[in-house]
């Protein structure tokens, strides 16, 4: 989402020229909260409030979890943390949380080095785009 709203990243047209296609072929955006919230604290103003009306407008739909399904995630955060040396966030568990509950594989990130890396619990890779 920062890439897709901060106009002066690296990757905005690719996301930018990606979103607009998908959603001429029917692209269902989905994310999670935490995800939301870390791309709203990086992203300056004005590009923060455009994130956030999108947002509030339908331009992706933002799916719930609550607190129960934290003991699916931590064990990821912790095991991801402590095998690789590198911290799983609640947003990346968040959104591998979301693929393993929705059966969606893929994912639009610039952050190919950790997404590479994580397995759904059946042991499948997710589709990085």
């Amino acid at each position: 989402m920062v890439a897709l709203f901060a106009t002066d990243d690296v990757h905005h047209a690719r996301y930018d020229a990606l979103v607009a296609q998908g959603t001429v072929d029917g692209l269902r955006l989905v994310t999670t909260w935490p995800c939301v919230i870390e791309a709203s604290y990086i992203l300056d103003a004005p590009w923060r409030f455009e994130l956030l009306t999108w947002v509030e407008r339908g331009g992706v739909q933002v799916f719930p979890f609550d607190a129960a399904h934290l003991s699916v995630m931590l064990p990821w955060m912790r095991r991801y943390t402590e095998k690789h040396k590198r911290d799983m966030d609640l947003a990346d568990a968040s959104l591998l949380w979301l693929a393993s509950e929705t059966g969606l594989r893929e994912i639009m990130t610039i952050d190919v080095k950790d997404f590479a890396r994580y397995r759904l619990p059946e042991g499948d890779a997710l589709t990085l785009i």
